[in-house]
C-alpha cells in the first residue's frame, strides 16, 4: 500500500508520485499495489470537479500513467466520467486500464461533500490476480455493515482492497481500527486499508493504513503523518481454513442476492517465483497528544508548501498560544523560516517581554521587536474628537490589537511572509478574538484546538525536545491578552478547564441549555457561554483557515447561520 502525499490539482506531479511508488513496490517483488482514494487529483478536489477541462485532463493523466506502470497492478483513485462523474478506482494492469471502480457509498456529512459532485455506484467489483480473488472498494463502502464487502466476500474475495482519503481527528484512527477488525471478522476476509497522508487547507491525513487478518488482527499499520510504503505477504491459506470450518457461512451466502457483483480475471503480470520474506514491521501507536502535535506539524507545513510560501512570521506575546504556534512552525518549517515579533505596549509585562525573548533564544530564531505604544497614542489622538463625550472601554483593547495587525500583515506584505495567527478554539468559539487585529493573518495553526489541550502540547514539546522550549513561567502564569492594566483572560471567560466542557457539549456535541446544566455546570455561565458562542459566528466566518484537530471543527464541520434568530438558550417549557 503507498501511502502517498498528493496535491489537490497536480495532475502530473501526483502521476509521477504514483509512478515512483508503483516502481519501488515492483522492485519489491509485489503483486499488486494501492493507492489512495483520488490519489491522482488529490482530495478534496471539491469545486475543481465542476470544471469541465479537469475531468477530462485527470482522465487523460490516467491514460498516459498506465502506459508506464509495468510488471505489477497498481487501484488508483481518480474521477471518471460517463453520463456523470464517479469517486472512482481504476486497475491498471499490464500497461492499461483493465477495469473501473465506481463508489458506492458517497458520504455527505461533516467536512463531507460528495453527493455535491459525483453519481454513486451501483456495482461491486472483484477481481481475479493470481488466482486471488480481490474485492475493490473506496473508502466509505467498508464502513457500512451491509456494504459491498459482505457481497463480495461471499462471492469469494479472500481479500479487500479498500482505498482512502480519511481526514484526521481526535480518536479516528482507533474508530477505523475498531471498524475494520469488525468488518474482517464478520466476513472471514483480509482487509488491506490504505489511506491518504498529507494536509490539504483544513483538513490533515494521517495516512496509519492498516492491514487486518481475517480474525482481526493488525498485520501491519502505516506511518501516522508520514510517507510509506507498506508492504506484507498475506497468507491466504488461513482465510479458506476459517471458511471451511464455518458451516454458517454457506447458509448466508444461500440467502444473499449475489446479482449486484461483477468479476473479472487478469492475467499474470509475471511469473511466479520464490520471493525473500518480509521482516515484521512495527506496529506504533502514537498517544493522543503526540498525534495531535503530528497533525499540526503536517497540516502546517504543507499548507505553507504547497501554497508556495517559505517563510512565516508569528507575533509572540509571550503567552502560551503564541509559543506553541512558533515551536510548532519551528518543527514544520525550520527555525530559519520563521520570525517572530513582539509588539509592546504600556500593558505588557516585563515577564511577557522576557517569555518571548527565552522563547525566540530557544527556538534560535530571529525576534524583531517593534513597540506600538506611540502608534496607539496617535490614533488615540486621532480619534479624540469622534470619541468626545465616551470613556474607554474594548473599542481602545481592540485598536491595540488591530495595530499589532497591521504590523504583521506590514511585514507579510514586504517580505512575501505569511503569518500564523495564535488564537485556539476556546478563544475562537466565544469570540474572545479582535477581529482585524489578533485574527489577522493567513494560517491559523491552533484554530481548532482547545486552550486545555494548548497545555498538554506545550508541555509535549519541550518533552520531545528534551529541554524547555516554551519557558516554564508560560505555563504557570495566568493568561491574558494585555490590553489593558491587570487583565486575565478569567475578567470574561470561564476558567479555561469549565469552558472547555462547555464548549465540547454545545459546540462538539449539540447539547442543550437543560442538558449541559444537568451535565452539573450553573446555568448562568452555560447560557453566558451559548450566547457568545452564537452571536460570534459572524467572527469566524472572517478567520484564516486551520487545521481541524477535533471530531466538530468550526467552520467546515459546524456550519451555522449568521442570521440567527433561534434562542439556543431558551427553555423548554411545561
Amino acid at each position: 500500500m503507498a501511502q502517498i502525499n498528493p496535491t489537490v490539482g497536480s495532475l502530473s506531479r501526483n502521476a509521477a508520485r504514483i509512478f515512483n511508488y508503483s516502481e519501488k513496490a515492483r522492485k519489491l517483488g509485489c503483486d499488486l499495489v494501492l493507492f489512495p482514494e483520488l490519489s491522482l487529483t488529490g482530495y478534496p478536489p471539491e469545486d475543481l470537479l465542476l470544471k469541465p477541462k479537469f475531468i477530462e485532463d485527470n482522465i487523460d493523466a490516467l491514460h498516459e500513467l498506465s502506459r508506464k506502470i509495468k510488471g505489477i497492478t497498481a487501484v488508483v483513485g481518480f474521477v471518471d466520467r460517463k453520463a456523470d462523474i464517479y469517486n472512482a478506482a481504476a486497475i491498471i494492469h499490464m500497461g492499461k486500464v483493465a477495469d473501473v471502480y465506481h463508489k458506492m457509498y458517497l458520504p455527505n456529512y461533516g467536512v463531507f461533500d460528495e453527493q455535491r459532485y459525483f453519481q454513486a455506484g451501483t456495482t461491486a467489483l472483484n477481481f481475479v490476480l493470481g488466482g486471488v480473488t480481490i474485492g475493490l472498494e473506496i473508502c466509505e463502502d467498508i464502513w457500512y455493515p451491509e456494504g459491498p464487502a459482505r457481497v463480495q466476500a461471499l462471492a469469494g474475495a479472500e481479500v479487500i482492497a479498500n482505498i482512502n482519503a480519511s481526514p484526521y481527528h481526535m480518536g479516528k484512527a482507533w474508530m477505523r481500527e475498531e471498524m475494520l477488525v469488525t468488518r474482517a471478522n464478520d466476513n472471514d476476509v483480509i482487509i488491506a486499508y490504505n489511506n491518504t497522508v498529507g494536509g490539504q487547507d483544513e483538513l490533515v491525513f494521517d495516512g496509519q493504513g492498516l492491514i487486518i487478518d481475517g480474525s482481526g488482527g493488525v498485520l501491519a499499520r502505516g506511518k501516522a503523518f508520514e510517507e510509506d510504503l507498506i508492504v506484507a505477504d498475506l497468507d491466504l491459506d488461513t482465510v479458506t481454513m476459517t471458511r471451511l470450518h464455518d458451516p454458517r457461512r454457506r447458509d448466508v451466502k444461500l440467502k444473499t442476492r449475489l446479482e449486484g457483483l461483477r468479476e473479472i480475471s487478469l492475467p499474470p503480470v509475471r511469473e511466479r517465483k520464490k520471493r525473500p520474506s518480509i521482516p515484521v514491521r512495527p506496529r506504533v501507536r502514537l498517544d493522543e497528544t503526540e498525534e495531535v502535535l503530528n497533525a499540526l506539524v503536517l497540516g502546517t507545513r504543507d499548507y505553507i508548501q504547497k501554497n508556495g510560501f517559505k517563510h512565516v512570521v508569528v507575533g509572540l506575546s509571550g503567552g502560551i498560544d503564541s509559543s506553541l504556534v512558533a515551536a510548532v512552525a519551528a518543527l514544520a518549517l525550520g527555525r530559519e523560516n520563521l520570525t517572530g515579533v513582539a509588539m509592546p505596549s504600556r500593558f505588557t509585562s516585563d515577564a511577557s517581554k522576557e517569555d518571548a525573548a527565552g522563547l525566540a533564544r530557544n527556538l534560535g530564531i530571529d525576534l524583531l521587536t517593534i513597540p506600538i505604544q506611540d502608534t496607539f497614542d496617535a490614533l488615540l489622538k486621532t480619534m479624540k474628537q469622534a470619541f468626545k463625550g465616551k470613556g474607554e472601554d474594548i473599542t481602545e483593547e481592540n485598536m491595540q490589537a488591530r495595530i499589532r495587525g497591521n504590523i504583521l500583515m506590514g511585514l507579510s506584505n514586504k517580505f512575501s511572509w505569511i503569518v500564523l495567527t495564535t488564537g485556539n478554539k476556546s478563544e475562537m468559539s466565544v469570540g474572545y478574538a479582535t477581529l482585524y487585529g489578533d485574527m489577522a493573518g493567513g494560517f491559523a495553526v491552533i484554530k481548532d484546538v482547545p486552550k486545555t489541550l494548548v497545555y498538554k502540547l506545550s508541555e509535549k514539546i519541550n518533552e520531545k525536545a528534551g529541554r524547555t522550549i516554551i519557558p516554564e513561567r508560560v505555563f504557570t502564569k495566568a493568561p491574558t491578552a494585555e490590553l489593558k492594566a491587570n487583565q486575565t483572560d478569567q475578567d470574561t471567560l470561564p476558567p479555561y478547564g469549565l469552558l472547555d466542557r462547555i464548549l465540547k457539549a454545545y459546540v462538539e456535541e449539540d447539547k442543550s441549555l437543560e442538558e449541559i446544566v444537568a451535565m452539573g455546570f450553573k446555568k448562568a455561565i452555560v447560557k453566558k457561554v451559548m450566547r457568545m458562542v452564537d452571536s460570534s459566528e459572524y467572527k469566524r466566518r472572517q478567520a484564516p483557515p486551520g487545521i481541524k484537530i477535533t471530531p466538530r471543527a468550526l467552520g467546515k464541520d459546524r456550519r451555522m447561520p449568521i442570521t440567527n434568530g433561534y434562542d439556543n438558550g431558551k427553555e423548554k417549557r411545561g
